[in-house]
């Protein structure tokens, strides 16, 4: 029986966000960017807020979720 496959980054985004903490690499697929410019996002504090665990970056989902909605209505103001 074959695995089922891993959904799309961006639908989750869409559809819910998955109950776990995001890495830099979900990030970059999520958006469709170089994992690169994830961490430059967080150099220059433009991007969603993340935080550390140890050595590791990881994001909350619902301050993905939020951060998402304000670019969208930075986006709609901006019109």
């Amino acid at each position: 029986m074959a695995q089922p496959k891993d959904p799309d980054p961006r639908a989750m985004l869409r559809g819910g966000l998955p109950d776990r903490y995001l890495t830099p690499d979900d990030i970059a697929d999520m958006f469709e960017v170089p994992k690169e410019t994830v961490y430059q996002w967080r150099k220059k504090r433009t991007g969603p807020p993340g935080f550390r665990v140890g050595k590791h970056l990881r994001y909350d989902p619902a301050d993905v979720r939020a951060y998402v909605a304000q670019r969208k209505t930075a986006g709609r103001n901006a019109a």
